[in-house]
């Protein structure tokens, strides 16, 4: 039996630990690598020559759909699991836009993420049923990728300028930008924009 060798990336040590571990039972499976930051997950995949990444999404750095989208770009023929705890539709479609394989809530039990990991190496895509559901039913997101930077960086309560000054654009254009993102999403403000964007996953 060739074993797989898989890469945990996971920046909750308690978490990723207990996924290690757990994983480490399955008799063809190896966790040869643990990452705790997105922005590692591409030096860790070439050092140990991994079969499957396994990534959370939220993670400093870089997320989980972004480390997915590295791996793709520079290492094709991994495969990319991503798991999280939140189960929003948004994530789904962007994960897998940005060629993921497979998409889990962190809450699986451990013997179908290990499923999950050996089908993806067999061609399959594995997707959450009640995620798929609700993602088809969510629709895509509204937002341009410039909405959705604007957004993103308005989240903490930046104030325009200082917004514009890390985008690199004009007071003007961040207000525009605002003021689209906020008319799409049927919000009364930014802040409520920036809540709505965030539950449906397309942040």
């Amino acid at each position: 039996m060739s074993m797989i060798r898989l890469l945990l990336a996971e920046d909750q040590s308690m978490v990723r630990e207990a996924l290690a571990a757990l994983l480490g039972l399955e008799p063809d499976i190896e966790v040869v690598a643990q990452v705790a930051r997105g922005d590692e997950v591409l030096a860790a995949a070439h050092e140990h020559d991994i079969d499957v990444a396994l990534l959370d999404i939220e993670m400093p750095g870089m997320t989980g759909i972004e480390a997915a989208a590295v791996l793709q770009r520079e290492l094709p023929a991994v495969k990319v699991v991503v798991v999280t705890t939140f189960g929003r539709p948004g994530y789904l479609r962007r994960a897998m836009e940005s060629g993921a394989d497979a998409f889990l809530v962190k809450d699986a039990p451990a013997s179908q993420l290990a499923a999950a990991v050996r089908k993806v190496l067999a061609g399959e895509r594995v997707i959450d049923p009640t995620l798929a559901a609700a993602a088809l039913a969510d629709g895509a997101s509204p937002l341009t990728d410039r909405e959705r930077d604007v957004l993103r960086t308005a989240a903490d309560g930046s104030t325009n300028a200082e917004i514009a000054a890390a985008l690199h654009l004009s007071q003007g254009t961040v207000r525009n930008y605002l003021s689209m993102a906020i008319q799409k999403l049927a919000a009364r403000n930014r802040a409520e924009a920036v809540r709505i964007a965030r539950e449906k996953g397309w942040l």
